[in-house]
């Protein structure tokens, strides 16, 4: 038995997702005919109270389009310096757009209205680059799956609107934080000019994700993702799969986040473990002492097919996920209890 915990983007469609996507109904996408797509977009429009939306290949495109609607050559986006657009997006924001990025020193992926006061370059400065984005990621990645304050992203927004930036949310894993907290998606639509949603992580779709914001925000997005090379045909098998999962995969993410705060747990009760980070959805961090070795860890959890993240420096991740079963999860407790 596989137990694949490297990511929540290792999971295969399941049979009812099968079903869904081989019965869709198309059309040419590029041409926006494609009625199941335009299902897809409309729902998800509706859903944050924004006026569109638009199906894109991958997270990091969507993020990447968003960057450039909001941004010209030369500006700067404000995020932390854990932010997926800086640290694993391939250089995309200055490759695409021509922009930099002011990094925060925040708090596992999350920083405070006054950090963004103190990192907005004067505009009046013309020998440091314009800022005009502030950018956050919720749940925060690298930060091991944290969600953010509500009230601190409301004082950030404030913030945005006295100086007059853009507003974009990375929301690749916000599925996960709305499962964990009181906030629902039209909360995070009245805030934020952008977001970025995924179908391909917590929710269990083979690929997508979707950008939606305001119309007038949206009306270069099209345009922009055809630059980007991810204009797609007959796409509508895909979007099928996005609305199987937001009618049958969404509930069941509280299943993933108990299953990780169990494994915390249990890594906290082991004596090689130094640390582990605060659990609150689905992604485990934790340290191992000194004097084990990372590798050597890795190795010996890989002889029993279990298969994680190494992530340097003594630090590892698990991902819980849609494909993470019950046996599987009560087999990796035994072993870890074991070690």
């Amino acid at each position: 038995m596989t137990i694949d915990l490297r990511s929540d983007t290792v999971t295969k469609p399941t049979k009812g997702m099968l079903d869904a996507m081989m019965t869709a109904k198309v059309g040419d996408d590029v041409y926006k005919e494609d009625p199941t797509v335009n299902a897809l977009e409309q729902r998800l429009a509706h859903m944050f109270g924004k006026e569109q939306a638009l199906f894109f290949p991958t997270g990091s495109m969507a993020n990447q389009a968003a960057l450039k609607l909001h941004t010209n050559p030369g500006e700067q986006v404000i995020c932390d310096k854990y932010a997926h657009i800086y640290n694993y997006e391939g250089g995309g924001a200055s490759f695409n757009s021509g922009i930099s990025c002011k990094l925060i020193d925040g708090d596992r992926g999350m920083f405070t209205a006054n950090q963004v006061i103190e990192s907005i370059n004067p505009p009046d400065f013309y020998h440091s680059p314009l800022t005009t984005l502030v950018e956050v990621e919720n749940t925060t990645n690298k930060g091991g799956g944290a969600c953010w304050d509500f009230e601190e992203l409301k004082r950030i927004k404030a913030v945005c609107k006295k100086h007059d930036l853009g507003y974009h949310l990375d929301g690749a894993r916000l599925w996960n934080a709305l499962a964990n907290t009181n906030e629902t998606a039209k909360d995070y639509g009245q805030l934020f000019d952008t977001i970025s949603v995924c179908l391909s992580k917590g929710l269990g779709c083979p690929i997508g994700s979707v950008l939606i914001g305001d119309k007038e925000l949206m009306q270069g997005a099209l345009r922009i993702r055809k630059i980007l090379g991810g204009g797609m045909r007959q796409v509508g098998y895909l979007a099928a799969a996005g609305l199987y999962a937001l009618d049958n995969h969404v509930d069941r993410l509280v299943d993933d986040h108990l299953k990780a705060k169990e494994i915390g747990d249990v890594l906290e009760d082991l004596s090689i473990i130094k640390k582990v980070e605060p659990i609150e959805t689905n992604i485990v961090i934790f340290e191992l002492e000194s004097h084990v070795d990372e590798s050597e860890f890795l190795a010996q959890l890989a002889s029993q097919d279990i298969h994680i993240i190494g992530m340097g420096s003594n630090k590892l991740r698990m991902v819980t996920h849609l494909d993470y079963t019950n046996t599987m999860h009560e087999r990796l407790l035994e072993i870890l209890n074991n070690f």
